[in-house]
């Protein structure tokens, strides 16, 4: 169109003016007349004609053009492009509509590629950026290297905190990261408190000693979360890596993600550099000499037993329904665990966290636990916080944090329908699941303020009763394989121990058993 006009704009005049120039020397070779007047009005019409035609070029070359150039440039990906504002005129009108829709679109964009809270970028931008640099190292055998970084016991710190405080760690781990990075590397939010590093021209060695660096960095720093209030955090990571075609997109995913939690496993706040191990590699190792590694376990075990017996003497004179710990839910949850052949380290935890399991009862109101009417609204809320309150005590306490999950969760049901998160089946940790049945039968057989206690074997049928809808059924099978009958006469004992008595926090070793076929160990 442009092109037609300039034509136009450059015909009509030469037109023109060879028809001034020739028409009279023709009427004279022909001898016909001609009107002088009428040739000069067409030849003015066709010059103006050819003015206007050239003022419509200029129009269109320097107010319309641009604007269809923004156009193209917006269709081609590029967001940041913009027309040049003008105030009149449809070509300022149309300008102004322009650049509203690239930044409509610029926001749109940014929505769908960068995590709000952190403003780095978010999973999908972060697959979409690794899979190009994968193609590109493919292609030209050069290396690459990912890292998954997790912010260790995050939910403590909401959980302690607030919300607002986990925005607020988010955001500063976010941007140590970023500040931490060559610009041509890529970091973003992965998902949750997990970000993904994707370090270009980066050998798997110099990924490991960056990790370590920026390892060190975050526990190095205090977040201030408001006036008087930081916080520190911690940072697990792990690395993979390879160089051109060994590099494969899920698989550099899937390793950096089992390092990270190989880290998190390990102890947590470390780095821990996938490696696949062959008969000709050797894996250093850090050598702990058998007598070393002992005495660690003894003082090990000393803080564990001290931090337990001091909680114990804390909730010892609270009354049985109150929080004070149960010898008796100890002994049939541990026993039940030694049965399914758990690891030692397991059983001791199930045991730890069946001696505490009530112990945020501390902060429920005596009057409303030893209320023997029903429960109101606000009453029953009080109630069934103690699950978490029991959580925050013992991450107070680090030789007793790993019963944490136990504690919070042993009154979810295997319906789905318990508190506090209305976790179901084999999402309910195991070690709670065996808690929930011991500490049903023994509430059962004991009197409480609401309801008489039963015996035990109707303590008993009442647990086969609610075998799949509150309790995990084959843990009911297993309880009532060990204890259907009777219970043995050394935890029949504990019934009338003296709930004063001195606390021991050792118990016997177990000898080794095979697991039941079928049982709670293999799908929990």
């Amino acid at each position: 169109m442009l092109l037609l006009v300039r034509l136009l704009a450059l015909l009509l005049p030469l037109a023109a003016s060879v028809r001034l120039g020739l028409v009279p020397v023709g009427a004279l070779l022909t001898g016909l007349a001609i009107d002088r007047d009428a040739v000069e009005t067409t030849a003015t019409a066709a010059v103006g004609a050819g003015a206007m035609a050239l003022l419509v070029a200029l129009y269109l070359q320097f107010r319309v053009v641009p604007l269809a150039r923004v156009a193209e440039r917006l269709a081609d990906g590029d967001l940041e492009a913009r027309a040049r504002p003008r105030r009149r005129g449809v070509d300022g009108r149309f300008a102004v509509a322009l650049n509203a829709v690239a930044q409509r679109l610029s926001e749109t964009s940014s929505d769908a590629t960068t995590d709000r809270l952190t403003g780095i970028p978010n999973r999908q931008a972060l697959l979409t950026g690794l899979f190009t640099e994968v193609e590109r190292v493919n292609r030209y055998g050069r290396p690459l290297s990912v890292a998954f970084v997790d912010i260790d016991r995050f939910k403590s710190v909401n959980d302690t905190y607030g919300h607002h405080a986990g925005d607020v760690v988010l955001r500063h781990v976010a941007q140590v990261l970023r500040s931490s990075l060559r610009h041509t590397d890529l970091v973003g939010r992965y998902g949750g408190e997990e970000f993904m590093l994707v370090l270009t021209e980066t050998d798997i060695a110099e990924a490991g000693t960056l990790s370590e660096k920026l390892r060190l960095r975050v526990a190095s720093e205090r977040i201030a979360i408001e006036r008087g209030l930081t916080v520190g955090v911690t940072v697990s990571i792990g690395v993979a890596g390879g160089i051109g075609q060994q590099v494969r997109f899920d698989t550099i995913v899937r390793d950096a993600d089992a390092a990270m939690y190989s880290a998190k496993s390990l102890g947590r706040n470390q780095t821990y550099v996938f490696a696949e191990v062959d008969d000709d590699t050797r894996v250093p190792r850090a050598p702990v000499s058998p007598a070393g590694r002992l005495r660690a376990l003894e003082i090990g075990r000393a803080a564990r037993a001290a931090a337990e017996e001091l909680l114990y003497t804390v909730v010892a004179p609270l009354p049985h329904y109150g929080g004070r710990p149960s010898r008796l839910i100890a002994a049939l949850a541990t026993s039940m665990a030694d049965r399914l052949d758990l690891p030692e380290g397991e059983v001791e935890r199930i045991r730890v966290a069946s001696l505490l399991h009530d112990i945020g009862k501390l902060a429920v109101p005596p009057e409303i636990l030893a209320k023997p009417a029903p429960l109101t609204t606000s009453e029953w809320q009080s109630v069934v916080q103690h699950p978490r309150i029991g959580q925050l005590i013992l991450e107070q306490s680090g030789a007793l944090r790993e019963a944490v999950p136990i504690i919070l969760h042993h009154h979810e049901r295997f319906s789905g329908h318990g508190y506090p998160y209305g976790l179901r089946g084999s999402d309910i940790p195991l070690g709670a699941r065996i808690v929930a049945v011991a500490d049903a039968y023994d509430a059962m057989i004991h009197d409480r303020p609401y309801k008489r206690a039963v015996d035990h074997a109707g303590a008993v049928a009442e647990l086969r009763r609610h075998a799949g809808t509150q309790f995990d059924p084959e843990l009911v099978g297993l309880f009532c394989d060990l204890f259907g009958s009777r219970l043995p006469d050394e935890i029949a004992e504990l019934l009338t121990a003296d709930p004063a008595a001195p606390f021991v926090a050792s118990r016997r070793r177990r000898s080794p058993r095979s697991v039941r076929p079928g049982s709670a160990a293999a799908a929990g």
